[in-house]
């Protein structure tokens, strides 16, 4: 810069000595007075120079800082980075310990779960063998060894219907329901009056409000119960001496959805009577072909219990219950022999081979009814229009374990 400067005074030096200047250009005190201005400039430039310089100075001094410190910090980035990366391994270290711990803890809630679950069922089992043991606890011990014989004791022309005498009281009277469907009852004083037309004096008529559906009505303690026509699963309960219906009930569970028996189209609730009170013998709808015994409580029409059975309704025409255990009568086609195969008890103490082989004598149509009276120990049949009294052959059930 110094240079520079001087260079400029010099050049101004010679211009003057060679070229003519104007007449105060040239007086001594002008060319004083602009070397003066000239100093003056030189100063400012030289004090501008060092200022840049010192600025230059501590810009490198500043860029050298900040280099070291880049480095730094791309050393400090490297390491904590890989604190990071150290971090984040444990972490996911310690969540797949936490994982497995979680793990571990449902095992052991869901094992004691399952224990819990188990001891409950064990218990609930055990309540519910109480429950039926309790239901159908009396004196009655006897199961079925051999149908001895039969009797014919009246013959009319429909295939279908059904007879009995009551099942829960002392009454001699006979009572007569022809055909599957209608809403006639024919009452007799007793059996020699239902066996002889000439009898007198004749049969009383009831006309039922309602009709009845099949052949599985029953008489038990002056109460007439029958399967409501036109309904699924409506069971009627008619007071025989006031002419009223007392009650009705719905029968749960897919009662009335299909016949009970193959062979016995029309039945699609079949009811009974036993020393242990009022059944119903029907189809499930989770069980197809299967037959669902159900306890009804006959004061209240309540459902006391429901068992699922083994026995199939396929080649099925007909069953009872004696002393609570199920029997099931079966014919191939519905013709030659009928035999009872299938035999379901809610306690386990009858089993089929506890049994010897069931026969009926035979017959050349399968029954539309078979019903059992636990006040003569017999049994009511209805067959091909033949009004019949099968005598049974029994012996003691085997004790409860």
């Amino acid at each position: 810069m110094m240079v520079t400067l001087q260079g400029a005074w010099s050049l101004v030096l010679f211009l003057a000595a060679f070229l003519p200047l104007p007449q105060h250009a040239q007086d001594p005190a002008m060319v004083h007075y602009i070397y003066q201005r000239f100093q003056v400039l030189e100063q400012g430039l030289e004090k501008c120079a060092q200022t840049t310089r010192a600025y230059i100075q501590d810009f490198q001094e500043f860029s050298k800082n900040i280099s070291i410190m880049l480095g730094k910090c791309q050393t400090h980035t490297s390491e904590y980075k890989s604190a990071v990366d150290s971090l984040a391994l444990r972490v996911e270290r310690a969540q797949r310990e936490i994982d497995y711990l979680e793990y571990l803890r449902e095992a052991d809630i869901c094992i004691e779960s399952e224990e819990k679950t188990l001891a409950e069922k064990v218990l609930e089992e055990a309540e519910e063998e109480k429950k039926i043991r309790t239901l159908l606890n009396t004196s009655c011990d006897n199961m079925l060894m051999n149908i001895k014989s039969l009797k014919i004791v009246k013959k009319t022309m429909d295939p279908d219907g059904s007879w009995m005498k009551d099942a829960g009281g002392n009454s001699a009277k006979v009572y007569l329901l022809i055909g599957s469907r209608s809403n006639t009852v024919w009452e007799f004083a007793n059996l020699r009056a239902f066996m002889e037309d000439s009898t007198k004096p004749g049969p009383r008529k009831l006309i039922l409000p309602l009709s009845w559906q099949g052949s599985g009505q029953v008489i038990y303690k002056n109460f007439l119960f029958f399967h409501n026509q036109g309904t699924s699963n409506e069971i009627i309960k008619y007071n025989l001496q006031k002419k009223t219906v007392e009650d009705r009930m719905l029968l749960p569970g897919g009662a009335g959805r299909a016949p009970v028996y193959q062979h016995s189209l029309s039945t699609y609730i079949d009811l009974a009577v036993d020393e242990h009170g009022l059944w119903a013998i029907h189809s499930g709808p989770g069980i197809q072909g299967h037959l669902v015994l159900t306890k009804i409580e006959p004061d209240t029409l309540g459902v006391e219990h429901s068992w699922d059975t083994p026995c199939r309704n396929q080649d099925a025409e007909a069953s009872f219950l004696l002393c609570g255990v199920l029997y099931v009568v079966y014919s191939s086609s519905g013709q030659g022999t009928h035999r009872i195969t299938c035999v379901y008890d809610p306690l386990g103490t009858v089993r089929e081979e506890h049994l010897p082989n069931l026969f009926f004598p035979r017959r050349p149509r399968s029954h539309s009814m078979i019903h059992y009276n636990p006040r003569d120990k017999q049994l009511y049949a209805w067959n091909e229009g033949n009004q019949i009294i099968y005598k049974l052959q029994t012996k003691k059930k085997l004790p409860l374990e």
